[in-house]
């Protein structure tokens, strides 16, 4: 079976509880007004990988957590994903997933598939005028944080990471988490 990726980030603590390998899916039909990840939206071939493949390099990456799927609209390749996550909770690693889509609505055989294979979603669709100050892993304040098993908490909310930079090999940058408002526009 094969993802289609836009890219991945072997190590980073923005992204969920600890330190995770983090896979930004390809393909989005969603598109939520000021998105931080709109080249991720269309349904085009840009990393196309095999399940065993991705699996393999996550579980080379040393000392992490898990693994954290976003995107894009992870639940849109929500069969793949759930292999990957099987897999990765097998040999002992969490997964963490964001969706824009709201618990409610992820209903089909391959979302449940997915949800049977997560520890923590947060769902629900980002609303750029509800930007989320503050709140541990939310983009706007009505996105919620689902514990689908007893591995994490509320508490873990309490060491998230807001933001992180990291300098990819090809010397661009990338930005990842969910800086305050105040950080992007240049403000101590």
């Amino acid at each position: 079976m094969r993802l289609n990726l836009a890219r991945t980030l072997p190590r980073s603590a923005a992204n969920g509880p600890g330190e995770r390998f983090v896979v930004w899916v390809q393909g989005c039909p969603l598109g939520c007004r000021g998105c931080w990840n709109p080249d991720t939206w269309a349904f085009r071939r840009r990393e196309v990988t095999e399940v065993a493949d991705l699996v393999a390099r996550i579980r080379a990456t040393p000392g992490i957590e898990g693994v954290t799927f976003t995107g894009g609209e992870p639940f849109a390749q929500a069969r793949a994903l759930a292999e990957v996550g099987r897999a990765v909770r097998a040999a002992g690693l969490s997964v963490f997933v964001f969706s824009g889509y709201e618990l409610a609505e992820l209903a089909t055989e391959a979302h449940r598939a997915l949800l049977a294979a997560t520890d923590v979603l947060v769902a629900g669709r980002y609303v750029e005028s509800d930007r989320a100050e503050g709140l541990p892993w939310r983009g706007s304040s009505n996105q919620r944080v689902h514990f689908l098993t007893a591995r994490y908490g509320p508490a873990a909310l309490d060491d998230a990471a807001e933001v992180e930079f990291h300098i990819d090999p090809d010397g661009s940058l990338t930005v990842t988490g969910f800086p305050r408002s105040s950080l992007l526009l240049g403000e101590h």
